[in-house]
């Protein structure tokens, strides 16, 4: 029995994602920029608020002076933020490392040539006709599962 991917709303928009960036970066060489600059930019961002974060609760400690603007977040809110970046950015390193081993490998342009065919395979571009054929013709199928009628 195959299992039906999940149809939840979260699922959904991930497995759109997912094919895009198949789609988009279809190559080994582009999977692995990709991957790299979206690890430095998550860093990147998470290093950012977790330095803002320590500026607010020095100037805090600092000053009884608040600002009205940053009066909404909570000290408790910011510190329990802090530990949990400080993981994040600790995980986010370790993941660096071991994307520096991906970005040392190197492949031929034959097998370049083979993960755009298969990415091809994997996730077909969803505006193509013959797909838009496809789908319309599966969704007027009287037995496919949104089409049922419970009795």
């Amino acid at each position: 029995m195959t299992e039906e991917p999940c149809q939840c709303s979260d699922c959904q928009r991930f497995y759109k994602e997912h094919d895009r960036l198949i789609r988009e970066f279809p190559t080994f060489k582009q999977q692995q920029e990709l991957n790299w600059a979206s690890i430095q930019s998550f860093r990147t961002l998470c290093n950012n608020v977790t330095n803002e974060l320590q500026r607010l609760i020095s100037e805090r400690c600092s000053n009884e002076d608040i600002n009205l603007e940053e009066k909404h977040i909570s000290d408790i809110d910011i510190t329990e933020a802090l530990d949990q970046l400080e993981s994040v950015n600790a995980y986010l390193y370790s993941i660096e490392t071991l994307m520096e081993r991906i970005l040392d490998t190197k492949i031929s342009n034959n097998i370049e040539s083979k993960f755009k065919e298969i990415a091809d395979e994997l996730a077909p571009d969803p505006l193509n006709i013959d797909r838009l054929i496809l789908n319309r013709l599966f969704h007027q199928t009287p037995d496919s599962q949104d089409k049922k009628n419970i009795n």
